[in-house]
């Protein structure tokens, strides 16, 4: 969309809107990580969903800086928070609605979950059709482990740095939420990641971005979303 020129942008298209981060992700991943993948999911999901799509498929810039407070204790983090965060949802899905059809905020950062719950319930009781889904696979580590290098690796190998000697915080997310929300990551990890990047490779994060582009595509092909505008996966609901 951002090479596009106006006259080049048919009637009503499915717009995917990319929503990332600027934070730490450990000594070893980019500042950009979130906002690179949740890019490279949306721009693969577009491809797999134009054929089927009947119409255009777009891909807009991505909103970069999202809501990353419990990061703040690293140097490079840019957090906007929840309420700024959530106007330019709110803004981004009003304006789009003036000339796009369906819009679907395609979500690379944990953290910016409740605002998306919020952002797109809002916009739905506006009579909006609008919607979101994230880019998260079953079973991956919560934060700059062997799931998100494992992807950088795949997407962007000549931005991570060496990672064998970066140690994480590998408990679960559930037994250190209390400590976390207290003090943020740093006060449960002092390298930033929540998990461990030994064992990651370019294969495996191959493989993993397929995993997350299939779950897009099922999910905006289906187009059925909960309450909070969450977009249902149909694989999920098969016995």
């Amino acid at each position: 969309m951002a090479g596009a020129a106006w006259t080049d942008v048919r009637a009503a298209p499915l717009v995917l809107v990319p929503v990332g981060s600027t934070e730490q992700h450990g000594p070893h991943l980019p500042l950009s990580t979130d906002t690179m993948i949740a890019e490279a999911v949306a721009a693969r999901a577009a491809d797999a969903l134009r054929p089927e799509a009947g119409g255009q498929v777009l891909v807009a810039p991505a909103i970069a800086f999202g809501a990353s407070g419990e990061h703040a204790g690293f140097p490079g983090t840019v957090s906007i928070g929840h309420e700024t965060l959530n106007a330019v949802l709110v803004e981004t899905v009003r304006s789009l609605a003036l000339w796009a059809g369906r819009v679907a905020f395609v979500n690379g950062h944990g953290g910016n979950v409740p605002t998306l719950d919020a952002a797109a319930g809002r916009m739905r009781a506006e009579g909006h059709d609008t919607a979101w889904v994230g880019c998260g696979v079953p079973g991956g580590d919560a934060h700059a482990g062997v799931t998100e290098t494992s992807v950088m690796l795949h997407l962007a190998p000549g931005l991570v740095r060496p990672f064998g000697g970066v140690t994480g915080e590998t408990r679960p997310l559930a037994a250190i939420m209390p400590e976390l929300v207290a003090g943020g990551v740093r006060a449960v990890s002092p390298s930033g990641v929540l998990g461990d990047p030994a064992g990651a490779s370019a294969g495996r994060g191959r493989e993993i971005a397929a995993e997350m582009v299939a779950s897009v595509v099922r999910r905006i092909g289906r187009w059925r979303a909960d309450e909070h505008g969450r977009l249902l996966d149909p694989a999920a609901a098969r016995p």
